[in-house]
């Protein structure tokens, strides 16, 4: 069943975080078009609705949400906030892309949680699948149980075949098709 904040937030990719032009992409590929997640993850409704939307869609016996800094950052964290709101807590944790320069040298931020916790990885933009499978292997390292990746946005360029070969579930949220789509109608 979709959550009745799914088409809003459709909307709201559409209206501030779909743009066209000539972009590179962080894995290099060039695009006709770009999506900046941060621009919806971070607006208040965006925030709460990505926190609903995907909520909604974690696998039974989650029992954490993490994701690659930055583009993860609002995204775990809403989810996490919601669970509190819905009496279901499930804790967040952020993957750095460089262990810490000091200190711990701690690859992951959050609560230390028992091994073989279920952790779900969430992404902003899934284009090749990379930065995710990044965040994957640090949470395996640590001690985790990792099944399932999912995302706001799945450009279809590469990440569900690569999640399919590591043996991960994927899910989006909406994926490139229906975006272009939507957008097209604003």
């Amino acid at each position: 069943m979709e959550h009745p904040n799914r088409e809003k937030l459709l909307e709201l990719f559409c209206r501030l975080a779909y743009k066209s032009g000539d972009f590179t992409l962080s894995s290099g590929q060039k695009s006709t078009y770009y999506i900046n997640g941060k621009l919806v993850t971070l607006h208040p409704f965006g925030g709460l609705w990505t926190g609903q939307v995907l909520l909604e869609m974690l696998p039974i016996g989650t029992g954490a949400v993490a994701g690659l800094t930055l583009g993860a950052d609002p995204i775990v964290s809403a989810v996490s906030v919601v669970s509190a709101y819905e009496n279901k807590p499930i804790p967040a944790l952020i993957i750095r892309k460089q262990p810490k320069g000091h200190g711990t040298a701690a690859w992951i931020e959050g609560s230390e949680l028992t091994p073989n916790t279920n952790v779900v990885v969430l992404e902003d933009v899934v284009t090749t699948g990379q930065s995710a499978l990044f965040a994957v292997e640090k949470l395996r390292d640590a001690g985790y149980t990792v099944t399932n990746v999912l995302t706001l946005v799945d450009r279809q360029q590469g990440g569900a075949e690569l999640y399919a070969k590591e043996g991960l579930k994927f899910g989006a949220v909406f994926d490139i098709s229906e975006i272009q789509s939507y957008a097209k109608g604003l």
